[in-house]
């Protein structure tokens, strides 16, 4: 069969004018990227709300993503707070993160860290990585809870090991300064690499000064100026 978006829209035209959710979360979304039609995100708006309506977890957090940006709809965070947290108690763990973290804000809801950290945690428990990221930042601040290092470190492992570059950096930053672990020079530049491999500035600069001064690797000039060039081009201008 050969790939056809304008055939596509055609037959989930079909399926969303009888009421079908899918059919409707997928016009929603073909409007939405202007695949197969052109692009019209009042459009993609208005098919969301009606399989959001319906019950479907997807477009409730597509809807409510809509809100929080204010795009195709008036910007209202009390609004994508409601749609979050209709998606989330159906266990759709990016509502879960995302209604996490307007609690955390306090943008639509009230600013409840309480309430931040249990959504996060729901997801997180998921295999959500930036549920786990944000709670090992949590805990490496000490906001809404007690500083806590290794539950920090524990957070940034769980998903660091899901090659999320950022937890990547910070486990190697916990790493290098001894914070919640073992100070491990090698260990920190073992995690610095695979977030610098990921094109992640900081972790190719904190690489490069580990190279420059023998930490956890050997010594080498010419390694640390490559690592620093790399972070340098990113705009990182310690490099």
């Amino acid at each position: 069969m050969t790939q056809d978006y304008v055939e596509a829209v055609r037959w989930y035209q079909k399926c969303a004018d009888q009421g079908d959710k899918r059919g409707e979360i997928n016009l929603g979304t073909m409007y939405f990227n202007g695949t197969g039609v052109a692009k019209n995100v009042d459009e993609a708006a208005r098919w969301y709300s009606k399989a959001a309506e319906q019950g479907f977890p997807n477009a409730q957090h597509n809807l409510a993503g809509m809100y929080k940006t204010g795009t195709g709809v008036p910007q209202d965070y009390e609004k994508a707070a409601f749609w979050y947290r209709k998606a989330a108690d159906q266990g759709f763990a990016d509502s879960q993160v995302n209604l996490g973290s307007l609690y955390q804000s306090g943008r639509g809801v009230n600013q409840d860290y309480d309430e931040a950290i249990r959504w996060y945690r729901k997801a997180a428990d998921q295999n959500n990585v930036i549920a786990q990221f944000n709670l090992g930042v949590l805990y490496s601040n000490g906001t809404g809870v007690t500083e806590d290092y290794a539950e920090a470190a524990n957070w940034f492992r769980r998903s660091a090991e899901k090659e999320y570059a950022v937890s990547q950096f910070n486990l190697g930053k916990l790493y290098a300064e001894g914070q919640g672990v073992k100070q491990d020079f090698a260990e920190a530049a073992n995690w610095y690499r695979k977030a610098a491999d990921q094109e992640y500035a900081g972790a190719q600069n904190e690489l490069g000064s580990l190279y420059e001064n023998g930490q956890g690797v050997p010594q080498d000039y010419t390694e640390a100026a490559n690592w620093y060039r790399k972070a340098a081009g990113h705009g990182v201008v310690g490099a």
